[in-house]
């Protein structure tokens, strides 16, 4: 199997395996901001919009969800998308689909599958799922309030904490200058 980042791999497991789109974009962020250099940056920062796409749109929020989707198809670059296994011409057709339907008036969410098209990798994913007890691309489950409220239930404290820890060390650069 082609190499690919075990974040991306964990990413694709919670995307089509917990439908965690929460957490997708969480291990995706946090890999992006430590590879900064990586040539894929712009494509990882789409697929973090696909996942904050998709979130946003099962939870109502229909104009952040369609923001984020346009977003995401701006971001992905063809090469980067082939690269880490993916139909580049399918996941751009799925996200234009997905944004057309959540702009409809009788919009009901619908999860949106990624189109892996290297077998080894979809192999390598479906035997994580099923070590964890997932069930590869099944439906959201919409009455699980932590899934898809996530944001608002879980543990703030960390992203709180560096936040902080990030402002101050922004405030003593500028007490230096």
């Amino acid at each position: 199997m082609r190499q690919y980042p075990e974040a991306y791999t964990d990413y694709l497991c919670y995307f089509h395996g917990e439908r965690d789109y929460f957490e997708c974009h969480e291990v995706m962020e946090e890999f992006w901001k430590e590879h900064p250099e990586d040539p894929r940056r712009l494509t990882y920062v789409g697929l973090i919009q696909i996942a904050v796409g998709l979130y946003h749109s099962r939870r109502g929020n229909r104009a952040g969800a369609v923001k984020m989707l346009q977003s995401a198809a701006n971001n992905l670059q063809a090469e980067d998308v082939r690269s880490l296994g993916l139909d580049d011409v399918e996941l751009q057709a799925r996200i234009g689909q997905a944004w057309l339907a959540i702009e409809d008036d009788h919009f009901q969410f619908e999860d949106v599958n990624l189109p892996i098209s290297d077998p080894e990798l979809l192999r390598h994913c479906l035997a994580i799922c099923e070590q964890r007890g997932l069930v590869w691309q099944a439906p959201s489950r919409m009455s699980d309030v932590m899934l898809i409220d996530k944001h608002t239930r879980r543990d703030r404290s960390e992203v709180i904490e560096e936040r902080a820890r990030q402002q101050s060390i922004r405030k003593e650069q500028g007490e230096k200058r």
